[in-house]
């Protein structure tokens, strides 16, 4: 009697630490958290699993509500600029033309006031790409197969691939390519030389999670949590556009793109792809 007391008690105690360690989370915004079913009844594990689930529903709805209000915030920004640009162009192209502007003094700040509105047009103009996205064409994708061709628009970077015949998830492969082209590009311009990818356990039963890492310059930390805000960059050619896209994109899918917190072993930078399964 004294003993199952003992382990009544004892058990009480692990299901109120889980409920500590889950609260924690929640208050900590990391929706990563799943605890094991190890030990639980059955109404327990239950409970426990609709948990795990639950922080995954929460981290994709966190994500699509990340985009949808950097999307309404930049459209108001786009229709502002753009009025404001349009005219500026067209007037200081006009004067340009004129003869009596044509090599005086006036030609070099007019010119000035062209190439810096043409800019920003062409700038702002950068955001259809992420307004004007065409909604994926879903198909059977085989990873050992895709991620080859990508390996061939990069001859110069060493390559590390353990993505079996049977990763086979439900994308639109002209939007996984691009995707996974926009990593790429990302890391060569980093400085990487090399990169891996590996399919790795996924606690969800229904997709794949490919992991794309690099050796290149590592993402400072006070960078990391702005990587997929539009228009963010710390190049000085770059426009912030290619993670966000391919952040959409992945979205659009029905699938998440995000920066691993650990990099694996001999690499910098790791992100994740979480793709849903092919289901026969």
């Amino acid at each position: 009697m004294a003993l199952a007391v003992a382990l009544f008690v004892r058990h009480q105690r692990s299901l109120r630490r889980r409920a500590w360690l889950t609260r924690e989370a929640i208050r900590n915004h990391d929706w990563t958290f799943s605890l094991s079913t190890q030990g639980l009844t059955s109404g327990e594990r239950a409970m426990q699993e609709t948990l795990n689930d639950l922080g995954e529903v929460i981290r994709q709805q966190v994500s699509q509500g990340e985009v949808e209000s950097w999307e309404r915030l930049m459209r108001v920004l786009t229709h502002e600029i753009m009025n404001s640009t349009a005219p500026i162009v067209s007037i200081s192209q006009s004067m340009l033309g004129r003869d009596d502007v044509k090599d005086s003094p006036l030609a070099e700040g007019i010119h000035a006031i062209y190439s810096a509105s043409k800019h920003l047009s062409t700038f702002v103009d950068s955001y259809r790409k992420l307004s004007q996205l065409q909604q994926p064409v879903v198909e059977t994708v085989c990873l050992s197969t895709l991620i080859p061709d990508i390996q061939q628009l990069y001859p110069d970077i060493i390559w590390q691939c353990s993505v079996a015949d049977d990763a086979i998830v439900s994308a639109d492969p002209n939007m996984l390519r691009q995707i996974l082209i926009n990593l790429v590009k990302n890391a060569v311009e980093a400085g990487a030389r090399r990169m891996a990818s590996f399919v790795a356990p996924s606690e969800g039963k229904d997709e794949v999670v490919l992991l794309v890492s690099n050796d290149g310059q590592p993402i400072p930390a006070e960078t990391r949590a702005n990587i997929f805000v539009p228009f963010f960059t710390t190049k000085r050619s770059g426009n912030g556009i290619g993670l966000s896209l391919a952040r959409r994109m992945m979205l659009q899918m029905g699938g998440r793109l995000e920066l691993s917190e650990h990099s694996q072993n001999g690499y910098t930078t790791t992100f994740i792809l979480a793709l849903r399964k092919k289901t026969t």
